[in-house]
C-alpha cells in the first residue's frame, strides 16, 4: 500500500479479554505506523455499537489488533465476513483452530511435525475423577518436567513451568483461572524461537526467527511486555541449516492450519536442532517488545510499509472474492 493511495483503516484494539492492555499497545502502534504512511486511521475499542458503526462507515479495511478470545477465536472475523468488510488476518475457521492449542497440536502432529506430548484436562474431569488421582496419572505418563497452560489464550497468562509433581496441582488451578481446559505438556528444553509469517501478496514467507532469552529464565507475561526483562536476538543464534529448518517448519504450520496474511509460530529448537511446535498466534503481539515487529525490521522493511501492504492485500482479496 503506497502513500499515494490512502485508505480508511479501522484498527480494533482493547476488548474485554485478559490481554486488553497488550491489545491497546499493539493497536496504537499499528495505527501510528499506518497514519505515518498517510492513511486515515480510526482506532476503535469494540463495544455494542461497533457492528452498526462499521456497517454505516464502510471502511476500506479493518485491522483487528485484538488479543485474546475477542479477536482471535474467529467470532469477530465471521461477523466481518457477514458485513462484507475486508480485514487483515486469518479467516474465522483457521482462527478457531489455532486459538485452541490442543486442536492446533493435533493438526501439526498429523502433518508429521514435532510437538510435545501432552494431556488436555478439562476442569470437569479434574473435579469428577478426583484431582489427586488424575494428576498422579498425568505425572506417571508425562513425567514431572512439565509446562501447564490454558488451552486457549496468549501472553503466557496462566502458564506454569514445573519440575516437581508437588507443583502440578497449583499450576493446573492457575491455568483454570484463564479457562476451563488446561493443557499439560512435556517440557522440551532448548532455544525458544518465534517465527513470524507474512504474505504481502506473493505467498507466505518466514521472517527471520527471533530468539528469546528471558532474564528470569521463564518467558512470562512480565518478561514479554516489560522492556529489559528479555534479551532478543534477531536473527536467532542458530546455524544456517537449523535456522532454515525453523523457518520452513513455521511456514508449514501456518499453511497446515490455514492461516492468512500474518501469524507467529512459537517453537523450541532442541539440542539436536529439531523444531518443536508450541503454539500458533493468529494475531501476534505488535507492541514495541513483540517478536513479529522485530522480525519485520530485521528485513529492512518499515512497519508502516508492511502493515499498509497487508491492508492492501486484504482489500484486493476481498474484491476478488477470496
Amino acid at each position: 500500500m503506497s502513500e499515494a493511495t490512502p485508505h480508511t483503516v479501522v484498527v480494533l484494539a482493547g476488548g474485554i479479554s485478559h490481554e486488553r492492555d497488550v491489545s491497546l499497545r499493539s493497536g496504537r502502534r499499528v495505527a501510528d505506523s499506518l497514519a505515518e504512511r498517510g492513511h486515515r486511521v480510526i482506532l476503535r475499542d469494540p463495544d455494542a455499537s461497533l457492528l452498526q458503526f462499521l456497517d454505516e462507515t464502510r471502511p476500506d479495511v479493518v485491522w483487528p489488533a485484538l488479543h485474546g478470545a475477542s479477536g482471535e477465536d474467529g467470532a469477530l472475523r465471521a461477523l466481518l465476513d457477514a458485513l462484507d468488510i475486508p480485514y487483515v488476518g486469518s479467516t474465522s475457521d483457521p482462527s478457531r483452530l489455532a486459538w485452541n492449542k490442543p486442536t492446533a497440536k493435533v493438526l501439526v502432529s498429523r502433518a508429521g511435525l514435532q510437538t510435545p506430548r501432552s494431556i488436555t484436562l478439562p476442569r470437569d474431569t479434574f473435579r469428577e475423577l478426583g484431582a489427586t488421582e488424575v494428576l498422579a496419572r498425568v505425572s506417571a505418563s508425562l513425567g514431572t518436567d512439565l509446562v501447564v497452560k490454558p488451552a486457549q489464550g496468549g501472553s503466557a497468562l496462566g502458564v506454569g513451568i514445573i519440575d516437581s509433581a508437588d507443583d502440578l496441582p497449583r499450576a493446573v488451578v492457575d491455568a483454570y483461572t484463564y479457562g476451563d481446559v488446561a493443557l499439560i505438556e512435556q517440557r522440551v528444553r532448548g532455544v525458544e524461537v518465534s517465527v513470524g509469517i507474512l504474505d504481502l501478496g506473493d505467498g507466505p514467507f518466514a521472517l527471520p526467527g527471533v530468539e528469546i532469552e528471558p532474564r528470569s529464565g521463564v518467558y512470562s507475561f512480565e518478561a514479554r511486555y516489560n522492556a529489559g526483562e528479555t534479551r532478543f536476538f534477531v536473527p536467532a543464534r542458530l546455524d544456517d541449516e537449523t535456522s532454515q529448518l525453523a523457518g520452513e517448519t513455521a511456514l508449514r504450520i501456518h499453511e497446515t492450519i490455514g492461516l492468512r496474511h500474518i501469524s507467529r509460530i512459537d517453537l523450541i529448537i532442541d539440542d539436536a536442532g529439531v523444531p518443536w511446535f508450541l503454539e500458533a498466534n493468529v494475531l501476534p503481539g505488535l507492541t514495541e517488545t513483540s517478536m513479529v515487529p522485530q522480525g519485520i525490521l530485521a528485513t529492512g522493511r518499515s512497519l508502516g510499509e508492511v502493515y499498509g501492504t497487508l491492508s492492501e492485500v486484504a482489500i484486493a482479496e476481498a474484491a476478488a472474492g477470496r
